[in-house]
């Protein structure tokens, strides 16, 4: 979509989801703020069956309704919900539910925005998992929608709830690393994300992730986070991205690519880098910051900063619990330690709180647009064979 029918499309939707905004209305009368949330799970997959192993975790957070079509992942996230939800098949008819306060989209990536479209409209918050929305009609219409409801709407880009990374994110805004330079990030697996299909008619519904109609590939599914955590730290959106990539390794009949290797540029002048391969692991999941002073490295959980020249004993900046000396790993520097909870239950934990106490979450439905649309941005670069200027952003 070329800029300019970006913005005349984005007008006509916005025009459409004002009419139908007054015609449902949004009224959010939250029962249980003193005692339980009740959610429910759209999308009984993979991670919605890990987020929901999550929620069990936490004190007055219940799972009562899961909706799969899919009859094999219902009965697994009933079986995850130990026994406490209704199940269905029809995503609606959960909406339907009065008891239910929240949904949590884990949908595949083409479905996020319409199945977030009608929770809102039906009075429930919502945690959408990432990437927020596919297109960028999709992204433009989920994002009025929100903005024009009294929901509470949170993007599934998790690392924004991670205690550790908001911890580094304020030591490079503090200057830890001096004038930012350069992003390098990569998410590398070996392995297929092909999953065996009992009969060849479900093959799209299963391996939805293999085709364009319904996945946004690697950047999606991987990069997203990545990109979202450049965004935050620099406070700015890219200007421009050029990409490549392709189906290399896997001649399976894949649509999307099994390798991409993507530059984004800054208005700062920050380029980002982010890979994502699938046929070699080599330090997996990484995040590289580098600055003028320093170079600060983030795996999952962890992160180390590692001093810009000779000088390799600066001790007391990295452990933001105790203030001990920390030991120099040569290849990776000073570790920086906090006590923290796993991102992804730290996430819902927040979630929960916000809607308690009716606060916008740290990753809404304005930073997830803006992370949607660079996804977006990427796509079009790698697919189309050219540099992508950025279009409208929020």
């Amino acid at each position: 979509m070329k800029r300019r029918e970006f913005i005349i499309k984005s007008s006509v939707a916005t025009a459409a989801v004002t009419t139908s905004a007054l015609a449902f209305g949004n009224v959010f009368d939250f029962k249980h703020a003193n005692s339980t949330l009740n959610i429910g799970i759209i999308g009984t997959g993979d991670r919605g069956t890990g987020m929901m192993s999550n929620i069990n975790k936490i004190e007055n957070f219940n799972v009562i309704g899961c909706c799969d079509i899919l009859p094999f992942r219902l009965e697994n996230g009933l079986k995850a919900a130990n026994g406490k939800a209704k199940g269905y098949n029809d995503y609606r008819k959960l909406l339907d539910n009065k008891n239910i306060d929240a949904i949590l989209v884990s949908t595949p990536f083409h479905l996020h925005s319409q199945v977030a479209i009608d929770a809102v409209d039906a009075g429930k918050h919502v945690y959408c998992e990432k990437t927020m929305a596919k297109g960028f009609d999709g992204i433009h219409n989920l994002t009025n929608k929100v903005n024009q409801s009294k929901t509470i709407f949170q993007t599934g880009h998790q690392y924004h709830s991670s205690r550790l990374y908001t911890h580094v994110v304020d030591l490079i805004k503090d200057g830890k690393i001096g004038k930012i330079v350069a992003f390098e990030c990569q998410w590398n697996r070996h392995g297929n994300w092909r999953r065996s299909v009992p009969s060849p008619e479900l093959e799209k519904q299963i391996n939805w992730r293999m085709y364009r109609e319904f996945s946004g590939g690697l950047i999606a599914e991987l990069c997203s986070h990545q990109i979202d955590f450049a965004n935050w730290v620099l406070g700015e959106k890219p200007n421009q991205v050029m990409g490549t990539g392709g189906v290399d390794y896997y001649k399976d009949g894949r649509e999307t690519y099994d390798n991409i290797h993507l530059i984004y540029n800054y208005p700062s002048g920050v380029k980002a880098k982010f890979t994502c391969l699938t046929s070699n692991a080599k330090d997996g999941y990484q995040i590289k910051v580098q600055g003028d002073k320093g170079t600060i490295i983030l795996e999952y959980t962890k992160a180390w900063f590692y001093p810009e020249g000779g000088n390799k004993k600066e001790l007391g900046i990295v452990d933001g619990v105790s203030g001990a000396t920390s030991k120099f790993n040569k290849d990776l520097g000073y570790p920086i330690e906090l006590e923290h909870t796993e991102p992804s239950e730290q996430a819902l934990i927040d979630f929960k709180d916000s809607i308690l106490n009716n606060k916008k979450p740290i990753s809404d439905v304005i930073t997830g647009a803006n992370t949607a649309i660079c996804i977006q941005m990427g796509l079009d670069a790698m697919y189309e064979n050219k540099i992508v200027s950025s279009p409208e952003f929020y």
